[in-house]
């Protein structure tokens, strides 16, 4: 087993877009987002984190005091942020089902907040780069399912945590990542 230091990343800029369920992503590293992916801005300095875990359950038998089988019961992917600009695409996704209209023509808006608010699916993109390293994660069916407070503070901007969990789609894969990385290259 070697250690290569030219293998560990960073990611160093990065977007996260948000687009209506059935937007199609990008199907390489050089295409352009099409429209119907809206970028969500600058993210607070701790990035994105991504979680994939996934649960099993044991099948014992009388005979073994270890398990003789487990059986995969489920799969769970999600992306964390912090969205730091306050903007119509940022307000809405941290408030589901919520509008704004504008009050005064081109100063005053109002954010209307359901009391109960229906789901709100949406397709993911994530898109991190490291040098000439681009990685680009769809996830093509999620909802926000968890929301930190809204600190307001003198001494840091506001930002909106938010959680999204990934769902299963009509393909086998809860996601797709494409990378440049060469050292995801198969050995030969």
């Amino acid at each position: 087993m070697s250690n290569d230091a030219d293998n560990v990343r960073v990611a160093l800029n990065g977007s996260i877009y948000l687009a209506p369920v059935g937007s199609t992503g990008p199907a390489d590293l050089t295409t352009a987002w099409d429209s119907a992916w809206v970028d969500l801005g600058y993210m607070s300095d701790d990035g994105v984190s991504m979680e994939y875990s996934t649960d099993v359950e044991d099948i014992n038998a009388w005979q073994s005091l270890s398990p003789v089988r487990r059986v995969l019961t489920s799969v769970d992917m999600t992306l964390g942020f912090t969205a730091l600009e306050l903007k119509s695409s940022t307000i809405t996704a941290y408030f589901p089902d919520s509008t704004i209209t504008e009050v005064t023509p081109g100063t005053v808006w109002r954010l209307d907040i359901p009391a109960a608010p229906g789901p709100d699916e949406r397709a993911v993109g994530l898109e991190w780069i490291d040098g000439d390293i681009t990685n680009r994660l769809v996830i093509p069916r999620a909802e926000i399912t968890d929301r930190g407070a809204i600190s307001l503070g003198r001494s840091s901007a506001v930002g909106l945590e938010m959680t999204v969990s990934a769902y299963a789609s009509s393909a086998p894969e809860i996601a797709f990542w494409l990378s440049n990385d060469p050292a995801w290259a198969l050995a030969a």
